[in-house]
């Protein structure tokens, strides 16, 4: 179902096989065809991005290759909702910094994802618009939050997709639509412009076809960003320069805590056939502890939750979004805008993260979950002193049925344990396919210290080339 990749249709457009109108032409036709069907995309604008391409320069790096961009990052004019009721008709005076780099690299932001509303969940169904389908099997879930970019991807609507990543919001949905997702290091890629959810945990990140093609969307994205108070200052470089070095000699960890027997017998082939691959590749994989993993769920949640409910505050009715009629006082305004404009899953986090930030509780809970996190932070350093990478499952069993009702909102949490220890620690992580036969696709997950995106990726792409 692919669409081609951005290595392929560079080579296209440099040779004139084809024009960057030709190409935004074919894939809107794409678009239009499939969407109805799995409801990736929230809206497009084809005519502007026609514009662009007109005026496009091919011998960019990106020149000319449209980029589906999630329904939660600023585009300049278009819808911005967050697949919230909150900001139906909210659009967007300005470019997040994500998508100035992409433009500044020649590439045409083209069509906004649908997502989980404001980047609250696991499998795309908590969409205001509508739940995502899996495009593999559409009676399953793709994953979320950035649920539309997944599927967009996986089913020939996008060449690449920019999604962010909370608590593996990036790389859950790549592993359950069997494409490559990257989160990279927190501060690597500027946030401003991207509608905060938890602002120490959020990354902007690329959903590609290969792993070369999430290298390619980094080069763009990366670099310090006066704007974002959290970037960081780290010289931008090139993701591609150690694609197809050698990795022998690699030192990889395999954390005890993740060949959990929770995990399903697909996911447990995944990585035992990864670690086969890495091995005759000449890495070294060792069995590896990560003390307090079993406490990553309910740390993440303490403290994702605690600041969105600060971050969702903005949201009141007054200055803009959502407004509810004939309010009957400020009071009245408040608890009914936000009643109506946010959705069950977003009213569920907002309540247990001002409960956790209340007096009494912030001692019990907050300051608890973040001495958890430095605990996490601890452990990874520890690994990293050890190892170069850590592999490990990206998430602990296949894409689910859309709306399992035998699954509570506590189990859906569970579906990030792999994930979520690396927001906590603000490492870089990448999910790559595993496919496994009689499964839904099925991804592991490589993850390296900060800052060691080009080793990963790397990594990442001598293990994908071993497991096609």
């Amino acid at each position: 179902m692919s669409f081609g990749t951005i290595s392929y249709w560079r080579r296209q457009l440099a040779e004139k096989a084809i024009s960057p109108v030709e190409l935004v032409e074919q894939l809107s036709a794409a678009m239009e065809a499939q969407n109805p069907g799995l409801n990736a995309y929230l809206s497009w604008d084809k005519e502007s991005a026609l514009a662009q391409a007109a005026a496009a320069d091919v011998t960019k790096p990106l020149g000319g290759i449209p980029i589906a961009v999630k329904d939660n990052i600023c585009i300049q004019g278009e819808p911005t909702r967050c697949a919230s009721k909150m900001l139906a008709d909210f659009r967007s005076p300005y470019d997040a910094t994500a998508v100035t780099l992409l433009r500044r690299a020649g590439a045409i932001p083209f069509g906004r994802t649908n997502m989980d509303e404001f980047a609250m969940g696991s499998a795309g169904e908590n969409s205001a618009f509508g739940p995502t389908a899996n495009p593999v099997n559409p009676e399953h879930v793709p994953g979320g939050s950035s649920s539309g970019s997944a599927a967009a991807v996986a089913g020939g609507m996008a060449i690449a997709a920019l999604g962010s990543d909370t608590g593996g919001s990036i790389r859950q949905p790549a592993s359950h639509c069997g494409i490559v997702g990257m989160k990279p290091t927190y501060g690597r890629v500027s946030r401003y412009g991207l509608v905060a959810f938890a602002s120490s945990l959020d990354q902007i990140g690329p959903l590609t076809q290969n792993v070369e093609d999430a290298a390619l969307v980094l080069n763009a994205i990366c670099g310090h960003d006066a704007k974002d108070s959290t970037s960081a200052k780290v010289p931008a470089e090139d993701f591609t320069s150690l694609i197809g070095h050698d990795i022998k000699g690699k030192r990889i960890g395999l954390p005890k805590e993740y060949l959990s027997a929770g995990n399903s017998p697909a996911v447990a082939a995944a990585v035992e056939q990864s670690v086969k691959a890495l091995t005759a590749l000449g890495a070294e994989v060792e069995e590896i502890s990560l003390p307090h993993a079993e406490a990553v769920v309910a740390a993440y949640y303490i403290i994702a939750c605690a600041e969105a409910s600060s971050n969702l505050s903005r949201f009141d009715g007054v200055r803009y979004g959502y407004r509810a009629e004939s309010p009957n006082g400020l009071d009245d305004l408040y608890s009914r805008s936000r009643a109506g404009g946010f959705g069950a899953e977003v009213k569920r986090r907002i309540i247990l993260g001002t409960y956790v930030l209340s007096s009494g509780f912030y001692d019990a809970y907050y300051a608890r979950a973040q001495k958890v996190r430095a605990l996490v932070a601890g452990d990874f350093a520890k690994a990293f002193s050890k190892v170069d990478l850590i592999l490990g499952p990206a998430t602990p069993m296949p894409a689910p049925r859309l709306h399992d009702t035998s699954m509570s909102p506590l189990q859906t949490y569970l579906a990030d344990i792999y994930t979520i220890p690396a927001n906590l620690a603000g490492l870089p992580g990448i999910s790559i396919p595993c496919p496994q036969p009689g499964s839904m696709p099925t991804g592991v997950q490589l993850l390296g210290p900060h800052f060691a995106e080009s080793s990963l990726i790397s990594a990442a792409y001598a293990l994908e080339q071993a497991l096609k």
